[in-house]
């Protein structure tokens, strides 16, 4: 799945007009290099939701047939936070196990790493496994700590803390209890799963940008077109 339905406050007046997934970087929309990378490590299926100019986000990936994927959508009237949207997008996921990537962020992580993960947490042993990246400057003190491939909830001063990617797998029992259509956080059932010793995690230390102003989207355009 493919989070989309965002509104993109810090990034207007870009996305007074456009979807911020759509915003382009390299010559290509955000959302399609997610799709792009995704297909390469086999997920062809891929479930989108949207709600700010939800539209445009179909009128320009259609079905998916054009880059050798398949595309559902999850209608949003208004945007209902990461765990509504996923909730709200079950039924439309076959498996009970599956990634989720964030559509406003541009990475490149290899998916195919997620293999492992996904038939751990299929085994049922945990909820979540989280791609954990080194702390931005505009995000210093960062989400989660990392300790063993096991992500903590701690407040230790000396444990060493980092940004939720917006990279995740996670299985269905996660969002039993939260009801499709409302609006709703990720971050609670995620910490309430940490606390029951159910997530996983992993540092991944390559490129990573959290595209949230226009001048970090120039920058990471900049970058790309010059193949830095």
């Amino acid at each position: 799945m493919i989070l989309a339905a965002g509104r993109g406050e810090r990034m207007r007046p870009l996305t007074d007009h456009t979807p911020k997934p759509l915003l382009a970087v390299g010559g290509k929309p955000l959302i399609v290099w997610h799709i792009e990378r995704l297909r390469a490590a086999g997920f062809s299926r891929i479930v989108i939701n949207h709600a700010h100019l939800g539209q445009q986000i179909e009128a320009a990936l259609g079905n998916g047939a054009v880059l050798g994927v398949s595309i559902e959508y999850s209608r949003e009237v208004s945007a209902l936070e990461t765990a509504g949207g996923i909730a709200t997008a079950l039924p439309l996921i076959e498996s009970d196990v599956f990634p989720v990537v964030n559509g406003d962020i541009y990475c490149e992580y290899d998916f195919s790493r997620l293999a492992e993960p996904l038939a751990r947490l299929a085994a049922g042993h945990d909820q979540a496994h989280l791609v954990l990246v080194g702390n931005p400057p505009h995000h210093p003190k960062g989400d989660f700590v990392l300790d063993d491939g096991r992500v903590e909830n701690t407040d230790s001063p000396h444990a060493l803390r980092l940004t939720f990617s917006g990279i995740g797998v996670y299985h269905r029992a996660l969002f039993a209890h939260t009801p499709a259509g409302e609006k709703a956080p990720l971050a609670p059932l995620l910490r309430l799963a940490i606390d029951a010793g159910r997530v996983s995690g992993e540092h991944f230390a390559g490129r990573w940008v959290d595209v949230g102003t226009p001048e970090r989207l120039h920058q990471l355009d900049e970058s790309l077109r010059s193949h830095v």
